[in-house]
């Protein structure tokens, strides 16, 4: 059984409630942009990160992470990326591939709006964690904890950390 942080969007900014939050989880994964890297560093000073850089992130978070995180954890497969699009309309560079062979959780970032939702034509579990940072389009700051167990994800909590500004 692992506990799992997951965040997005923080674009440079951390927030001290992220260690409140996040110290119960066994794993934090960050879903790109991250802005300046000492997010992580932080982040890895709560427990291991698991990250992909997102389109604002520079040549320095985009040599030390993927763009995609594919791996199984716990019996579940995660595909993690930044830019994926929503259920039923996933980004054209990975609708295919998606399609082909999904995951039992597709896990991305990017737009700033916290969602949680099955597609059902695929058998597959979307979560988007919305915008953890100060910067973006969104009003409510989010981040997403949930436990993976013998195949399951199960004990999903929505954590809000404020209004963005």
């Amino acid at each position: 059984m692992k506990r799992i942080g997951l965040l997005s969007d923080t674009h440079s900014h951390f927030d001290e409630r992220y260690v409140k939050y996040l110290s119960s989880c066994d794993e934090i994964w960050h879903a790109g942009d991250i802005g300046d890297i000492s997010v992580i560093d932080r982040l890895r000073d709560i427990a291991p990160v698991k990250v992909v850089y997102g389109n604002i992130d520079n040549h320095i978070a985009r040599a030390e992470f993927p763009e995609h995180q594919k791996f199984t954890m716990e019996g579940v497969t995660v595909w993690m990326t930044h830019i994926g699009g929503r259920p039923y309309v996933y980004d054209y560079r990975i609708r295919e591939k998606l399609t082909k062979n999904p995951p039992q959780l597709f896990i991305c970032g990017h737009t700033h709006i916290c969602k949680v939702q099955m597609d059902k034509r695929l058998n597959m579990l979307y979560m988007n964690p919305g915008a953890a940072g100060i910067y973006g389009i969104h009003k409510v700051r989010t981040l997403l904890r949930f436990t993976l167990d013998k195949g399951t994800i199960k004990d999903l909590e929505v954590i809000e950390l404020g209004k963005r500004a």
